[in-house]
């Protein structure tokens, strides 16, 4: 097993990979900015290094600085959590070459997966079901692109190939709009990820969002832990998580993981990793592959009750996956809501002193958060200050227990989108299930 670990995260992620690596026995190092040094991870860690100024640039981004604080504390590996460097494969790369071990995927697998087109290419090759696209990036060639379109049919989408978080896409419905939205794409594309490629798919109109959670050891075993629904999503950012996927059978959830699965074996993936879909009319449609651990691992870890950050800890130990396929069993259902310090009208960021912090409890009520009374919430990163997951024996259990925890839960000094989340799970339309990935943006307008 591992001796140490850097923690190269901070806020709730940072916590819950600490509490992983204390329950195996690994010592942490938290690294943390100027403006983080009363986090609670920062106080729980073994040790703790100041790896510079608030912006991100200057410190979580700063890998000089992180791989130092690596060597000064005497560590052998870096979990890079979720978000900042999480899938920078210049990132593992260099944290490889420096003698560390990177727990996560090898970073040519990270740099396959993050360019949306090879990705797309890649799970081609592997069998997993696509949307109708380009089948590559978009050249000059304005009359071939036209061409594309036509083919595909509108609605089309054009898409940054180094994009992600939601950024870098535009709709078009129209030929007229078509060379234009490529153009403007590209220099987004370029302004933001530094990669002006884009590329090109049919527009589903009613999707769902539906992802399949995988974990491989790189040594030949990988297995599926299931799917979670996150239609619930605000300009293309998640909102709400949930698992199973109401609606999705036993039968197509063991065929898609089958899949995805093979997907994993063919690519020699090694850690957690989550293939992300499109699902219209009963079928599947890849989109993307994040290679780390996602925001919403809790609610398969509930119905599964497979702690997946000490799997990634195991894993970059070495270790062969000691669950098989069979050994997966889904019970019950589970519900993330995520709360962020904003305003749960305008949807803008609200910083400030928490004055007042009193979690929810109860049966089946997880709630991951690394406030407390007096916390100042930085103004300086992203607004997620806490996940609440509620988990029932069925889907009505889980909600009910969810709206509970909501009216219970009391953070109070700052605003927070608790009041969007307690009109969502009382909201009809939720509570039948299969909402599609527009509903909440519709909702909000009307």
């Amino acid at each position: 097993m591992l001796d140490k670990v850097v923690i190269a995260n901070r806020g709730e992620i940072a916590l819950r990979i600490l509490r992983a690596c204390h329950e195996l026995g690994i010592k942490t190092v938290a690294v943390y900015s100027t403006v983080d040094r009363d986090l609670l991870p920062v106080r729980l860690a073994d040790e703790a290094i100041c790896i510079g100024r608030a912006p991100s640039p200057e410190s979580y981004l700063n890998i000089p600085a992180i791989i130092t604080a690596a060597e000064i504390t005497d560590a052998v590996a870096i979990h890079p959590g979720y978000g900042f460097l999480a899938e920078n494969a210049d990132f593992a790369e260099k944290v490889e070459q420096s003698g560390f071990i990177f727990i996560g995927p090898r970073p040519e697998t990270i740099r396959l997966m993050g360019d949306k087109v090879s990705a797309i290419h890649a799970m081609k090759e592997a069998g997993v079901p696509c949307v109708p696209g380009s089948d590559g990036p978009l050249d000059d060639d304005d009359k071939r692109n036209l061409q594309i379109a036509k083919k595909i049919g509108y609605p089309v989408i054009i898409k940054a190939a180094g994009g992600g978080g939601g950024r870098g896409m535009r709709v078009v419905h129209a030929e007229a709009s078509l060379l234009n939205a490529i153009s403007l794409t590209r220099t987004e594309a370029g302004t933001a990820f530094g990669n002006s490629s884009v590329y090109m798919e049919k527009y589903l109109e009613t999707p769902r969002h539906i992802e399949i959670q995988v974990l491989a050891d790189g040594q030949g075993n990988a297995i599926h832990l299931g799917e979670r629904d996150c239609s619930m999503q605000r300009r293309h950012q998640k909102v709400l998580e949930e698992a199973p996927a109401p609606g999705i059978t036993e039968e197509q959830r063991q065929r898609i993981g089958k899949i995805c699965v093979d997907a994993c074996l063919r690519i020699n993936y090694r850690g957690a990793g989550t293939f992300e879909f499109l699902y219209q009319d009963g079928e599947f449609y890849f989109i993307e592959m994040n290679t780390r651990v996602q925001v919403e691992h809790p609610v398969t870890e509930m119905i599964t009750r497979i702690d997946i950050v000490k799997e990634q800890l195991k894993i970059a130990s070495g270790e062969k996956l000691s669950i098989k396929q069979e050994d997966v069993i889904i019970q019950g259902h589970a519900i993330e809501c995520r709360i962020n310090a904003e305003d749960p009208k305008t949807f803008l960021p609200c910083p400030g002193k928490i004055t007042w912090y009193h979690p929810p409890g109860g049966p089946g009520i997880r709630i991951d958060s690394h406030i407390y009374s007096s916390y100042q919430v930085p103004p300086n990163y992203d607004s997620l200050i806490a996940k609440l997951i509620a988990f029932g024996n069925d889907r009505h259990e889980a909600i009910r227990r969810m709206r509970n925890a909501l009216n219970e839960v009391v953070i109070d000094g700052i605003k927070t989108n608790i009041p969007l989340h307690q009109d969502l799970i009382m909201d009809a339309n939720f509570k039948q299930g299969g909402t599609t990935i527009h509903y909440l943006e519709q909702k909000i307008k009307n």
